[in-house]
């Protein structure tokens, strides 16, 4: 990570005139980029390394493209000779998402997912003009190649990771007529294809400016709308999905001067809304099935039950009996709770005491009376206490957090734990135990445990519910207590 950091302060200077007076690394994304946000006389700037030359490009290009024509993107500032840093227009750090959720349902919220339909209209109709597809990333078109790829994507890394029978010709047949359906779409214009609240960011005046759309084609505009609105974190009610829809289609008319038969349009959205649902259930099988990250694992349930919710109440306009044969398999009540982690409730009696403390000390003691729990050694992750600036600091410093999530396994080392000690905790709650004991220990108790200790706290409370009582032995010798805010 160090490499980064020193790379784009090198670009920052060449382009400001002089180093960045404070550079802040931000919380990686799901995918393998890089983000820093830059502070300086000129302002802040967002600074990004991609190891993906031609996924940088490709933004590259889209943004200069989408900008020389008024839309809501991103400047680019400077780019390094070997395309691996670029610097671009800091939109702030406040999301449509962050905005639902700190909002809640209301007419405010719903005016700035309104906006940004409009917007998506204005970028996909105006920015088509000129663009040249060739410079796309992957696919030139969302056409049946693309569709396909998203359903055997769905096929490979959920299907077939649940190990239920089916026929798999059948399947494919099915894939390939409803692929065929969808590609004779009624309108192709510039497709954003990950168009979802999070990617929509909210500046203080209320303008509303899009990023991350490296991944873009030519595309039916009804993927993008079913992006936002079937998100299944937003969790968007019926009643806005409903009219939120007929706004993009009163805006989309309105900038492309034309009338559109509404019925045809509303019934290939629902073909693009289930192909949607199914990509991003495949995404969260490849990220939590496969390579064990528990974000993505504890997401499953609520795609599921968004999937579930959308076969309830809308059709999709073509007979696929084997596809629908493995929906109806894949929404079984027993295949959502699988993946549904048991929850406590007021009533549940358990507690979960973590601590952090040093091996130089004593290993902490289940006094509850049971005896037991979990003692994981952090010693393995690289230590941030040895270096000058973090030695008098602790796990809950930033420093140190952006440390110990960048520059070591400690991500990794913490999802194989919430594996283990999660399976234990759901079983507790079931039989009614009172007490379960976990803790952390490093060399000073300082700051890996600490970190450890708290990142665990804040994984159970997610998931389970449960409650949790928190001590940091080195750092605070005071009785239990609950630092951590549900």
């Amino acid at each position: 990570m160090q490499q980064h950091v020193e790379a784009i302060s090198l670009l920052y200077k060449q382009w400001n005139g002089a180093e960045p007076d404070v550079i802040d690394v931000l919380p990686p994304s799901g995918s393998e980029r890089r983000y820093f946000r830059l502070h300086g006389k000129k302002g802040a700037v967002i600074g990004t390394y991609g190891a993906n030359i031609k996924e940088n490009e490709t933004f590259i290009y889209f943004s200069r493209h989408f900008k020389n024509k008024g839309l809501t993107v991103p400047d680019i500032f400077a780019i390094s000779e070997d395309m691996l840093n670029y610097l671009q227009e800091d939109f702030g750090s406040v999301s449509l998402l962050n905005c639902l959720e700190s909002g809640g349902f209301t007419k405010e919220v719903y005016t700035l997912f309104a906006k940004s339909l409009e917007a998506l209209a204005v970028l996909q109709v105006n920015g088509d003009e000129g663009l040249d597809y060739e410079r796309c990333l992957t696919n030139t078109e969302f056409g049946k190649q693309a569709i396909m790829a998203d359903l055997l994507y769905f096929k490979y890394y959920f299907l077939d990771a649940l190990r239920k029978p089916y026929d798999k010709q059948k399947l494919i047949d099915d894939f390939e007529a409803l692929s065929n359906y969808l590609t004779h779409t009624e309108y192709k214009y510039f497709m954003f294809r990950d168009f979802q609240s999070r990617n929509i960011m909210v500046k203080k005046d209320k303008s509303v400016h899009f990023i991350d759309y490296q991944g873009g084609m030519k595309g039916a505009p009804q993927y993008d709308v079913a992006s936002m609105l079937w998100q299944a974190r937003a969790n968007l009610p019926d009643s806005w999905k409903n009219n939120l829809l007929d706004d993009y289609m009163n805006a989309f008319e309105k900038i492309t001067g034309q009338p559109i038969d509404k019925n045809i349009f509303r019934s290939q959205y629902n073909g693009y809304v289930l192909i949607r649902l199914l990509q991003v259930l495949g995404a969260y099988g490849f990220r939590g099935l496969f390579e064990r990250k528990a974000q993505f694992l504890t997401s499953i349930p609520l795609a599921l039950r968004n999937l579930k919710g959308f076969f309830e109440n809308q059709t999709i306009g073509i007979t696929v009996p084997e596809f629908r044969k493995v929906l109806d398999m894949c929404l079984a009540p027993e295949i959502i709770e699988q993946f549904t982690p048991t929850q406590a409730t007021e009533e549940t009696p358990l507690v979960v005491k973590i601590s952090s403390f040093s091996y130089r000390q004593q290993v902490p003691v289940d006094e509850s009376g049971n005896g037991g729990g979990f003692v994981f050694d952090c010693r393995g992750v690289s230590n941030p206490g040895r270096i000058e600036s973090m030695k008098t600091r602790t796990g809950r410093d930033k420093e140190v957090k952006d440390f110990l999530e960048q520059q070591t396994k400690m991500p990794q080392f913490l999802n194989s734990i919430f594996d283990i000690v999660d399976i234990t905790v759901e079983e507790y709650i079931k039989r009614g135990f009172e007490s379960l004991v976990v803790s952390f220990g490093c060399t000073g108790g300082q700051h890996r445990s600490v970190y450890a200790a708290d990142e665990m706290a804040r994984h159970l409370r997610n998931k389970f519910k449960v409650k949790v009582e928190v001590k940091h032995l080195v750092q605070d010798e005071k009785d239990w207590e609950n630092p951590l805010s549900p």
